[in-house]
């Protein structure tokens, strides 16, 4: 008979190893208590990200489902496209009708609702990435070793490409997952089972750790691994092409219904009537693209003015070298020169003073003086447990955008800031982002509108139920009782407010921007 094959061979006092994904961990454990149902009722626990915050949110998980999917499909073919279209207003339905409930853990999209009294919906797709560890502001294992092999130049995100993954151990490699709302950055925590934001140094850290262990600057790999979460220190402001924003703009749903009306107009032999709705349809288009368009180019011209440059940053291993603004991560140390800069980050004073023009984000034209941190272990004033925060430390704080016009040392030490902000979460990248991402507006004037126009609505129904009723009983062509009926929906509802919306608005833009 044929002898089995021999196991793995044991070293007395040597531990078997575990390679590559088959490693017990976290994730294994999960999965094997969701078998036995120790997670079955997951899928219905409502999680909150941004919790306390201005914009906290309700997060759900879900999976892409194929036979949904090709239902979907076949009902945008059966409309005619009308049900694409109310997926594309409606994205709660969405996400509800293309995909089925699963843990935040292993979902492939996820589903947000703000607990204002709006209640918006979003809807965003997880994506994956590799690193060799989970947390940014914690060295990753093996990172000293990666270091000395002289691979730290792999670290950064790009390394993780197919044809770079054999240089790792895929044992060391760990799956990050993130998803991206409103330009912020949103990661898997292990420890809270949830998604969530992560922080630079401004998230309770005392200010005795940011003279001990963060004033020496970063090696190149830390930095490289950093960017890996943090990202590109950049507040990009896309100008949408005028595609785009077409498309955007005529899928509003009056334009729609617009589009609507003039298709039944021309059916009845409305040509000129129907000629002119189109007319001012057009002209109220292109009216509304040209000033969302160039809103968007002043933005993007502002915020770009100063957003990449060379600084000179203290390092860890190789002295002072100078980067690009938009290598910066939090825990880089940004040597001030003594004409001053413009501060591309939001950074903490630990060295020396600086005099700074802050108009850009307070207005004040008056100049300020920044002062250095207080160092616990050499002003015995200053508080040693106190946690940084940009707010609470002001008087001591680099914020992005402003501008730095002259430094102050009293001994040959140079001038020095701690990046603690890079990208949208500095104080420059937030009021951009309010910006971009405006909060919805509760104006008694919108209030009143819909209300109207649900009335009409409401009118319009019994005026379309009377006309098919009668219509029956006088024995009237089905296609003339589909035409009238439809009539009376298009004439009670005024095919020409959007045009009349879009001109009275853009009118008092122009009036507002003469006062």
């Amino acid at each position: 008979p044929r002898r089995a094959p021999a196991g793995p061979r044991s070293v007395p006092g040597r531990r078997p190893a575990l390679r590559g994904p088959r490693r017990p961990g976290l994730g294994f454990l999960v999965a094997e208590a969701d078998k036995f149902g120790v997670l079955g009722n997951m899928e219905n626990e409502e999680k909150l990200i941004n919790k306390g915050e201005e914009e906290e949110m309700e997060i759900y998980g879900y999976n892409l489902c194929r036979w949904k999917l090709v239902l979907v499909a076949g009902g945008v073919l059966c409309t005619g496209g009308l049900l694409l279209l109310l997926l594309y207003w409606m994205p709660e339905w969405r996400v509800k009708a293309t995909c089925t409930r699963a843990p935040l853990r292993g979902c492939q999209v996820v589903l947000l609702r703000t607990t204002d009294e709006f209640h918006s919906w979003f809807c965003a797709k997880v994506r994956i990435v590799l690193s060799l560890g989970c947390s940014p502001l914690q060295s990753p294992a093996l990172m000293a070793e990666k270091l000395t092999n002289g691979v730290s130049d792999h670290l950064c995100p790009d390394a993780f490409e197919e044809n770079e993954r054999s240089r790792f151990p895929q044992g060391h490699l760990q799956e990050i997952r993130h998803f991206t709302h409103h330009s912020v950055k949103y990661f898997w925590d292990e420890v809270a089972q949830n998604f969530g934001s992560i922080k630079g140094l401004d998230g309770s850290i005392p200010c005795s750790a940011i003279h001990k262990e963060h004033s020496a600057g970063l090696a190149k790999g830390i930095r490289d691994y950093r960017r890996l979460f943090y990202g590109v220190n950049e507040i990009a402001v896309k100008v949408p092409s005028v595609f785009k924003l077409l498309i955007k703009e005529v899928l509003n749903p009056f334009y729609v219904f617009q589009l609507f009306s003039v298709i039944l107009w021309g059916t009845d032999e409305y040509y000129y009537y129907a000629l002119a709705i189109v007319v001012m349809s057009l002209v109220s288009v292109a009216s509304s693209l040209y000033t969302i368009r160039k809103q968007y180019m002043m933005l993007h011209d502002m915020v770009a003015a100063h957003s990449i440059m060379r600084v000179s940053v203290s390092t860890a291993d190789q002295g002072v070298e100078e980067l690009l603004s938009t290598d910066l991560v939090p825990g880089d140390v940004i040597v001030i020169p003594l004409n001053g800069m413009i501060m591309p980050c939001d950074a903490v004073l630990v060295t020396g003073t600086c005099i700074v023009n802050e108009s850009m984000l307070t207005g004040e034209s008056v100049p300020v003086t920044k002062t250095n941190l207080p160092n616990p272990t050499e002003d015995p004033k200053a508080p040693e447990d106190e946690a940084y925060s940009p707010e609470v430390h002001r008087r001591h704080t680099l914020f992005c955008g402003t501008t730095v016009i002259q430094t102050r040392f009293y001994t040959s030490e140079l001038v020095k800031a701690v990046v603690v902000r890079t990208g949208f979460s500095t104080s420059k990248g937030q009021l951009v982002r309010s910006i971009l991402y405006p909060k919805p507006t509760d104006f008694k004037l919108y209030r009143d509108a819909y209300m109207f126009l649900l009335f009409l609505v409401g009118v319009a129904g019994v005026g379309f139920l009377y006309t098919v009723v009668n219509s029956i009983l006088h024995k009237v062509p089905a296609k003339i009782i589909i035409i009238e009926s439809l009539d009376i929906i298009t004439i009670t509802v005024p095919p020409a407010l959007p045009a009349a919306m879009t001109a009275g608005i853009v009118y008092a833009q122009r009036r507002l921007k003469k006062v």
